[in-house]
């Protein structure tokens, strides 16, 4: 029989609230800071309903943060892993994210969910509430980065600013071109006043 037929992955509920709090100090966690954020929590439920394991998905836009997991036995990491990889997976393609970061060390995130250390180019893109832009970090492209909203707003942002600028030369050319045809004309007034007068001085 498979050992996992009876667990089932969800998102954690205040049901939940204590089980993980007890996880959290057995891994010397910072109890009171996941404990605000403990509906990031994404965990596998036993036979019983308790939590067998749990990892949290923080999410700053269109990127997200693998991070405190925890098992309740550790003899059943390589069992409930993949579900909770599973899991993250499909919490990730609901809030249509784009890249995943984690500073998990466990082998399994690496080779079997395809993580790779970041280098410095990319690290300089890590949401800064996820921690500081230091080596150890790894990450993983779930789609296109085009395909990512931020970057669809940045780019329609520089297309305005771009249509701005064009715009505003286009009116600064027109604000000449009106001065420009002011004082042709202003000098075309000018030569016909003068030119008149000095028809009407020299009629005497």
């Amino acid at each position: 029989m498979n050992p996992l037929t009876s667990h089932r992955t969800r998102r954690a509920t205040t049901d939940d609230l204590e089980q993980l709090k007890a996880l959290w100090r057995a891994e010397r966690f910072p109890v009171e800071t996941l404990e605000k954020h403990f509906t990031d929590f994404q965990v596998v439920e036993d036979a019983q309903g308790g939590v067998a394991a749990a990892i949290s998905l923080q999410i700053a836009g269109s990127q997200g943060h693998i991070h405190s997991e925890t098992f309740a036995d550790f003899a059943q990491t390589d069992l409930l892993r993949p579900r909770l990889w599973q899991q993250i997976q499909s919490a990730a393609r609901n809030h249509g994210l784009f890249r995943l970061w984690t500073r998990e060390a466990a082998p399994f995130w690496r080779k079997d969910a395809g993580f790779a250390a970041a280098p410095p180019e990319l690290l300089a893109k890590l949401p800064e509430t996820f921690g500081a832009a230091a080596p150890g970090w790894l990450s993983l492209r779930l789609r296109d980065e085009l395909a990512d909203p931020e970057a669809l707003d940045r780019q329609f942002e520089l297309f305005k600013i771009t249509e701005r600028e064009k715009r505003e030369k286009i009116l600064r050319r027109a604000r000449f071109l009106q001065f420009l045809g002011t004082l042709i004309a202003a000098l075309i007034f000018l030569s016909g006043f003068l030119l008149l007068l000095y028809v009407f001085k020299h009629r005497t």
